[in-house]
């Protein structure tokens, strides 16, 4: 599986997000490529850290589930239900968005399990570095997906 500690995945996945375009089209979900930009941004920074997320008691009980489907190598399905914090419904910049997450993901592939959160996921739980890593491939490969990129 590809990773974003990975010189070489990173960069694939970093070429990704370059040639996604303000005005590419959905194929499922309600978000449009701003906002779709900003939500992926979200679980980067959990995962780095940056922000703190209370667990909620729905993913004590189901986020051990939850996880160990979602680590599995097939790619994340359509629709997939989102925590509230993780929702992007105003208006979003594109470019402001999309320079955002270049430097998020550039700065979780070279900051490595170093510099990753030793907070639980508010969902999943405990995560390993190599977790966390394939799920934000997983989130950011499912919605870069969603727009053709």
């Amino acid at each position: 599986m590809e990773s974003l500690f990975d010189g070489q995945g990173r960069a694939a996945m970093l070429a990704r997000v370059e040639r996604l375009q303000a005005d590419a089209l959905r194929r499922w979900g309600k978000m449009d490529a701003a906002q779709m930009l900003a939500h992926v941004q979200v679980g980067l920074r959990v995962a780095q850290g940056e922000l703190k997320l209370k667990r909620a008691l729905i993913g004590v009980l189901f986020g051990g589930l939850a996880k160990r489907s979602l680590l599995k190598p097939a790619p994340f399905g359509k629709n997939l239900p989102t925590g509230p914090e993780f929702r992007i419904a105003d208006a979003r910049d594109f470019a402001r968005e999309k320079a955002a997450l270049l430097t998020l993901v550039r700065r979780f592939g070279e900051g490595g399990a170093a510099g990753l959160t030793r907070e639980p996921h508010p969902f999943f739980g405990h995560l390993t570095p190599e977790q966390w890593d394939r799920l934000q491939w997983k989130h950011l490969d499912h919605h870069l997906r969603q727009f053709g990129a």
